[in-house]
């Protein structure tokens, strides 16, 4: 696959298993609640609702209009700039513009402010193709062309290593790097840093996620279904995804309509009445097979037969139709109990050769195609001869443990969610990979455990969510003492804060591939490779 490259100088998504509880947290798709509590958006509505005193002495105040230089973008993918100093948040403005904005909210030491006029546009500003993109708060990045958004991607991994690792990165974009004949980088030529390569991008980057997790609602007295608009809970309706599978965006749909048809009631989350609360679709891209999941607030569906039959009859893909009940007043998505309304239980998908049972609240990755991208790179960093002995940590249901099984001697996976080993036994069976071993529990618990039966890892490999490593796991690594570790993210920043304990322990970080997951989005997912010193 021909893969394309960012030009110039420049999550893990939850782990496996924590997916079981948080089914919607892995790509920002609901990245306006996250950013509701963190900052940002969040803040204007709250500053709406209680507005805060001014604060003297800044250069700017509420409401003022200010022409200002845009010198970068955080990580929510704001414009950063400045006024006399003064630092201000500006949602879709581009690094290297002058853009006219209004102040409309300020702190001591930042505010936020509306993009009113493009005065000098970026050469790399594009018009978004999608027409909600000013509503929806799934995506972040339209504006900006392909080769900038893979380009800030990699600089945003870079500032985060400098800044937060205080670790030392090769000028230029591959500087030093070098081949140890084993299919993997080595040691730099002369020491001169971690070399962060371009980040590795997408030919077709639309389209791309086999799973669409969509909240249900009322409007006008009618039924709707999309995505929470930025800083909100308000849905805003959807007929069409950009980064969604068209098949996705078809069977959505159709339930809409056919919920409409046979008076089915949304659920509302303030008074907690309401049946239907989201619709869950998963398509597998290699088998074309596709999982329908009603996530409802209650046990019983009126008209259930009348539902399956007109799904069946218009849906002719989908193999699986599943409920979820979720009763409680939360915004996780899943209930603790599923249940199978017709079909089968699990849809089956491929990674490169390795088969998956996916299963209605199973995670599996939402890139199909870039996950292969993913996964082929940690086995290139973990130097594979086929007689090694590997750990994978944050195993979940067992992606990347069978993705290195098929060149490792033996491979050893643990993770704290039960259903996720589960699932990663019933892959390994299904793929006869009887050298593959899956244990439930915390992984700086097990893996000691391992090492006082005889088992020493050759390599460890691990994929935390976004909180990044435990500090127990950390010091396990460092007593295994481990030939290589490779470490793949979804967080630069505790990414880089873990790979300053591993220094710091005795490795050394060679190589970071940064590989574009979630095109559009501010995400960025990353394999780093380890030496002992």
């Amino acid at each position: 696959m021909k893969r394309q490259r960012s030009n110039g100088a420049m999550g893990r998504r939850e782990s496996a298993g924590r997916a079981y509880e948080s089914a919607e947290r892995e790509t920002g798709m609901r990245s306006s609640n996250k950013r509701s509590r963190n900052g940002s958006a969040g803040d204007l509505r709250g500053a709406r609702k209680q507005e805060a005193p001014e604060i003297a002495g800044l250069p700017v105040s509420k409401n003022d209009e200010v022409v200002i230089d845009i010198i970068g973008m955080n990580h929510d993918g704001e414009g950063v700039g400045r006024a006399d100093g003064y630092t201000l948040f500006v949602a879709g403005a581009l690094p290297g513009e002058k853009v006219l904005v209004k102040v409309l909210k300020t702190k001591k030491q930042y505010g936020y402010a509306k993009l009113l006029k493009v005065v000098v546009p970026s050469p790399d500003r594009v018009a978004a193709p999608c027409p909600i993109y000013d509503k929806c708060g799934g995506c972040q990045l339209q504006h900006w062309s392909y080769a900038g958004q893979l380009a800030w991607k990699r600089q945003h991994v870079v500032d985060a290593l400098e800044r937060i690792g205080k670790l030392r990165v090769a000028a230029g974009d591959a500087a030093g790097a070098v081949s140890d004949g084993a299919g993997a980088p080595g040691v730099a030529l002369g020491d001169e840093g971690i070399v962060v390569l371009p980040t590795l991008g997408m030919d077709e980057p639309w389209r791309y996620r086999n799973k669409a997790q969509v909240p249900i609602g009322v409007t006008d007295g009618g039924l709707v279904g999309g995505f929470y608009a930025r800083g909100s809970h308000r849905i805003v309706d959807m007929e069409t995804c950009l980064i969604q599978h068209e098949h996705n965006d078809d069977v959505v749909t159709r339930v809409k309509a056919i919920g409409r048809e046979l008076g089915i009631t949304a659920y509302n989350e303030e008074t907690g009445r309401g049946l239907l609360r989201h619709v869950v679709v998963k398509k597998a891209f290699r088998t074309g097979e596709m999982m329908l999941v009603l996530v409802t607030n209650g046990q019983v569906i009126p008209h259930v037969e009348a539902w399956i039959g007109l799904i069946r009859e218009q849906l002719p893909q989908v193999v699986s139709i599943c409920q979820n009940m979720n009763t409680k007043q939360t915004n996780v998505i899943f209930g603790d109990e599923t249940r199978v309304l017709w079909g089968r239980d699990v849809i089956y998908d491929y990674i490169g050769d390795v088969q998956f049972a996916i299963s209605a609240r199973s995670f599996y990755q939402v890139n199909p195609v870039q996950t292969e991208v993913l996964y082929s790179k940690t086995v290139e960093y973990a130097g594979l001869t086929g007689r090694e002995t590997v750990i994978d940590a944050y195993c979940g249901i067992g992606t990347i443990s069978l993705f290195l099984a098929q060149h490792a001697e033996r491979v050893y996976g643990v993770e704290i969610v039960k259903e996720a080993i589960e699932d990663a036994r019933s892959n390994a069976e299904l793929n006869g990979m009887k050298h593959v071993t899956f244990e439930v529990g915390a992984s700086e618990d097990v893996i000691p455990r391992w090492k006082e039966q005889g088992i020493e890892a050759d390599v460890i490999v691990v994929d935390p969510p976004r909180k990044g490593c435990d500090p127990r796991l950390l010091e396990t690594i460092l007593e295994m003492k481990p030939e290589r570790v490779v470490y793949v993210s979804c967080n630069p920043s505790t990414l880089a804060r873990d790979l300053r304990i591993l220094e710091d322990g005795g490795y050394r970080t060679l190589e970071v591939q940064p590989v574009d997951m979630f095109p559009h989005t501010t995400h960025i997912e990353n394999v780093a490779l380890l030496v002992k010193k």
